[in-house]
């Protein structure tokens, strides 16, 4: 499939994107300026009465998490301008639907693989069915296959995938010539491996493949559209969508749900603006050059041990990371829709999926020092890092700041510091400077909801139920975010220093059903928390009332975690509002017909008993077996990088 094709990517030519340079800086000086501005508040502040060792560090870490929430309010920004005026962040052109071209599609060849671990198979099965149905009812099958790949360990789960995809073969009749189900009995490198295995083995074969994780489900015309943006952008390695979570029946699912649907798309549209051809990489639902990922994205185990050693985990970012270096762009389509996933339904199974997030986002940090990654890879790696690590920072800080008031409190009597002093030291509180860097703060972390709930009422208020609900529904996501935020804290902090101190992870298959979290569960996970949190009020508010109210919020939120993880795990409540027609989503209101056979196959087709299908294994596809090469993360000695492109051309070729 590749044959002459694979010659040096920038010989390709892409789509131009204006003013790449110039985005990135006027995105840059907008964050740095806006950082700046803040930091020199906290500096003016912390220094009326002179400086301490406490002081400094205060103001180092406030400007970490400072920097990181400003940049994340500048994307959303941008954003938001663009997508009020219905601009295409890449292109700066009005944004257009993207046409098909089937003699186009019809020259090229691309794999839908499904990588699973130990998952529901009743629910994998419904999820790659409804897909392939919905591709075949836009009549360009023909040009795919589809993949399920399966790295189960555990006997059951594998005989219960083996029984339910002969099941699958029989309903699909003929068109099972476009599936396969392929088992490794050694799961090495764990989905890095998966893919590897498939890329060696079958890969060559095709043009491009559409990555799915166990949970996602993409319409038959997202797939097209993906398709169609690789065969204009030849210069593309990678193009990924915004996956929305879907089928969530508790409160807390529903409100991830709803923030998502509501804030992604403006979020990434910002994003893809100033990240242009290098944007990140998720991990699924995505389309992914097969030539560019077998080339350049053949992950090395890094030398050491955790945190920055082993196998890579996240291995998503780093792959984006390696096209980019090659010179492949990695484009983010902020507006292509029918790309969905799941997520978990309550608190703590949200939390155990970032752990392991958290683990494989500060590995990362050890690729900071490559001569070969880019810059603006590196910044990926330094914000997804950032994103939990500044979790330990706002505690660090808020600790900090407590000690420092009640240091305050006790000495605020106290006018003359040094021996034969002639004047006192007058205690100075700058409280118009306290007040303005509050409001700046609250600004720059509200005013991205409501620009997200503008743009939506301008361009889609009916596709999330009508203007009313569409206010009501997220008063109630900032109210309850505003009051999950301290938790979600903590656990991230906790993460961060497990991570530190070298524990690690198991990275199992994700409960994804909604459930009602029980009391002893929900108290196992929050009562130190609880205690600590009693002990830090009853401490500020004897010796500074002030303060003590002001941390009120925070608090609060740890004081009732336990019912806070209940609740919010209720399915009755999420039903509820959905009754109501609050966090109504427009994959709801559009009754999405993939999602609608989704829900119905999930309630009349169950996986066959044991015995009811043979246990043959089932026929794969001619092996057209290549190597992918491993990567190093350091430039190559001029001569080396030429005899190894050589070799990979001829190779090919």
């Amino acid at each position: 499939m590749f044959g002459i094709q694979m010659t040096s990517s920038k010989q390709n030519k892409g789509t131009s994107m204006p003013f790449k340079t110039v985005r990135i800086w006027l995105f840059a000086i907008a964050a740095l300026g806006i950082s700046g501005y803040g930091i020199s508040i906290m500096f003016e502040i912390l220094n009326s009465n002179g400086m301490t060792l406490l002081e400094y560090a205060l103001l180092a870490l406030f400007s970490i998490t400072f920097a990181w929430i400003v940049t994340a309010f500048c994307s959303g920004t941008i954003g938001f301008l663009l997508q009020l005026l219905r601009i295409d962040p890449l292109t700066l052109k009005r944004i257009k639907p993207i046409s098909f071209d089937s003699q186009a599609l019809a020259k090229q060849r691309t794999a839908v693989v499904m990588p699973i671990y130990n998952e529901d198979t009743h629910r994998v099965i419904a999820g790659f069915e409804v897909s392939l149905e919905s591709l075949k009812e836009t009549g360009q099958l023909d040009h795919f296959d589809f993949y399920l790949l399966s790295d189960t360990q555990d006997p059951q789960i594998a005989k219960n995938e083996l029984s339910a995809w002969h099941a699958l073969s029989e309903r699909l009749g003929s068109t099972a010539k476009h599936v396969f189900y392929r088992r490794r009995e050694d799961n090495k490198h764990r989905k890095v491996g998966n893919l590897t295995d498939f890329c060696e083995r079958w890969g060559s074969q095709y043009d491009h493949m559409i990555v799915l994780d166990a949970d996602s489900v993409m319409t038959g015309k997202c797939m097209l559209e993906l398709t169609t943006s690789m065969l204009n952008n030849p210069q593309a390695g990678l193009i990924q969508t915004i996956p929305i979570p879907v089928r969530q029946d508790t409160f807390f699912g529903r409100f991830l749900q709803f923030a998502s649907v509501l804030y992604s798309p403006m979020l990434a549209t910002g994003s893809a603006f100033w990240q242009t051809d290098k944007a990140n990489y998720w991990g699924h639902n995505a389309i992914i050059r097969v030539e560019a990922f077998i080339t350049c994205c053949g992950l090395p185990t890094l030398k050491g041990n955790a945190p920055f050693g082993g196998e890579i985990l996240s291995h998503d970012f780093v792959e984006a990371s390696l096209l980019h270096s090659a010179n492949w762009d990695v484009l983010l389509l902020s507006d292509i829709e029918g790309s969905y996933e799941e997520v978990p339904s309550n608190i703590l199974d949200y939390a155990v999926r970032d752990r392991r997030w958290v683990q494989g986002n500060i590995q990362h940090l050890g690729l900071l020092s490559s001569s070969k990654l880019k810059l603006m890879s590196k910044f990926h790696f330094l914000l997804g890092a950032t994103a939990y690590i500044s979790s330990l920072i706002w505690l660090s800080m808020l600790a900090l700041s407590t000690i420092d008031a009640v240091t305050r409190a006790l000495n605020s009597d106290v006018y003359f510091n040094r021996a034969y002093q002639l004047f006192p030291t007058w205690q100075i509180a700058k409280t118009e400077l306290i007040d303005s860097l509050l409001y700046l703060t609250i600004i720059i972390l509200l005013l991205p909801k409501l620009m997200g709930v503008i743009v939506t009422l301008v361009h889609r208020n009916k596709r999330f139920g009508g203007s009313i609900k569409l206010i009501l529904g997220s008063i109630i996501e900032t109210v309850f975010a505003i009051i999950v935020a301290p938790l979600m804290m903590v656990f991230h902090a906790y993460f961060v220093i497990c991570v530190f101190l070298g524990k690690k992870v198991k990275w199992d298959a994700q409960p994804r059903e909604g459930r009602m979290v029980p009391w002893r569960e929900a108290f196992g996970y929050t009562l130190f928390s609880t205690i600590v949190a009693i002990a830090w009020g009853s401490t500020a508010y004897y010796f500074t009332p002030v303060f003590f109210w002001w941390l009120s919020p925070i608090l609060l939120g740890l004081i009732l975690a336990a019912p806070i993880v209940r609740y919010s795990s209720s399915i009755k409540l999420g039903v509820f509002l959905r009754e109501l027609g609050i966090f109504i989503c427009p994959s709801e209101v559009d009754n999405d017909a993939t999602l609608e056979a989704l829900k119905v196959h999930l309630k009349k087709i169950s996986v066959p008993q044991e015995g009811q299908y043979p246990t043959t294994i089932p026929t794969l596809p001619k092996e057209h077996v290549v190597t992918m090469p491993i990567q190093s993360f350091n430039k190559p000695h001029k001569l080396k990088m030429k005899a190894l492109k050589a070799k990979a051309i001829k190779k090919f070729n």
